[in-house]
C-alpha cells in the first residue's frame, strides 16, 4: 500500500547563522498509511509541534521533503494553501481560534474558502458538526458562549468540515477534565472507524496514546528514538523511562508486579491485557 504522507530526512533549523542557531527536528524519516492512527509522543521539546507544522506548510523544511500522496507538498509554494486543506491540523487549544459571531459561521470558514456554497456547504458543516458532538442547537449560538470543551468540539468540527485526508490533532484534549478527555478522543476514535481517516494524534498522555493508535512514534530531542505498534514501543519501558518519558498506568503496574516476582508481561498497555495475564497466571497457564 503506497503511504499518504512520508516525511524524509526533515531537518528544520531556527536562528540559522546565528549564536542561538538549533535544529528542533533533525533527519526525522517515517512514512503514515491510508487509515492509519499514528500517534507520536515525545518531552517537552522534542520536536513534536515543530514536526507536525511542516505535515501541512505551515513551516517549510530546512532540509528533507514531506510527501502528500507521493508529491513533494512544496512543488508548488504558490499552491501550498491547497495542502492546508488536505492535511487539517487542529492546534492545542483551538478554542482560541474562534472569531465568528455564531458555531455554524466558525466551522463553516473552511469549507466557504474551498470554494463550497448553497446545499452542499450546509451539508458538510452539519456532517462535520454531528462528527465533532457539536449539537444542532449550539450551532446558532456565540461560540464564546460555549464551555471549553465544547469550543474544542466547534474547533475541531471546522477542521473535519474541509474533509481532509489526514487529520492531525496537537494534544487535543489539553486543559479538559477526564469526562471531558474521553468525550472529546470517543468522537475522534469514531471518526476514524467511521470514515477510515487517517488520523495523527500528538499526546503528553501515554495512556490516550496506548489506547488509540496503531503505531507510535517517539521523538527524543529532534530525532526520533523509536517506531512501532504499541506492544513494541511499551515493551522498551525502561528505555522510555530513562528518556524522561512515561508509560502508561497499566504497564506501571505490569513493571511493578514483575518486580514483586509476579510473572507479567511488563509490556502490557491495556487493562484488559493485564487482566487477561492475570487470570491465566490464576489458573495456572500461560497468558493468552
Amino acid at each position: 500500500m503506497e503511504s499518504i504522507l512520508q516525511v524524509k530526512n526533515l531537518t528544520h533549523t531556527y536562528g540559522i547563522g546565528t549564536p542561538f542557531q538549533r535544529s528542533a527536528v533533525e533527519d526525522v524519516s517515517f512514512d503514515v498509511q491510508p487509515g492509519e492512527f499514528l500517534g507520536i509522543i515525545g518531552h517537552t521539546g522534542s520536536g513534536k509541534s515543530t514536526l507536525i507544522q511542516h505535515l501541512n506548510g505551515l513551516l517549510r523544511p530546512t532540509a528533507g521533503q514531506v510527501l502528500l500522496d507521493g508529491r513533494d507538498i512544496w512543488e508548488a509554494p504558490k499552491k501550498i494553501r491547497d495542502i492546508r486543506f488536505q492535511v487539517g491540523l487542529v492546534f492545542q487549544y483551538p478554542e482560541y481560534q474562534l472569531f465568528e459571531e455564531t458555531v455554524y459561521k466558525d466551522i463553516a470558514f473552511g469549507p466557504m474558502n474551498q470554494g463550497r456554497t448553497g446545499d452542499e456547504l450546509d451539508h458538510a458543516i452539519r456532517e462535520a458538526a454531528r462528527l465533532a458532538g457539536v449539537r444542532d442547537e449550539h450551532l446558532e449560538k456565540s461560540p464564546f458562549e460555549l464551555s471549553g470543551g465544547q469550543k474544542r468540539r466547534v474547533a475541531l468540527a471546522g477542521v473535519l468540515a474541509m474533509e481532509p485526508k489526514v487529520l492531525v490533532l496537537d494534544e487535543p484534549t489539553a486543559g479538559l477534565d477526564p469526562a471531558g478527555r474521553e468525550n472529546l478522543m470517543a468522537n475522534i476514535r469514531d471518526y476514524h472507524r467511521n470514515k477510515g481517516a487517517t488520523v495523527i494524534l500528538v499526546s503528553h498522555s501515554m495512556d490516550e496514546i496506548a489506547r488509540n493508535a496503531d503505531r507510535i512514534l517517539v521523538l527524543k530531542s529532534a530525532h526520533v528514538l523509536m517506531s512501532g505498534p504499541p506492544a513494541e514501543v511499551f515493551a522498551r519501558s525502561e528505555e522510555l523511562l530513562s528518556a524522561g518519558l512515561d508509560v502508561p498506568q497499566v504497564t506501571r503496574v505490569a513493571m511493578a508486579l514483575r518486580a514483586r516476582g509476579v510473572n507479567v508481561d511488563s509490556a502490557v498497555y491495556t487493562a484488559e491485557a493485564l487482566e487477561r495475564e492475570l487470570l491465566a497466571l490464576k489458573r495456572g497457564g500461560a497468558p493468552c
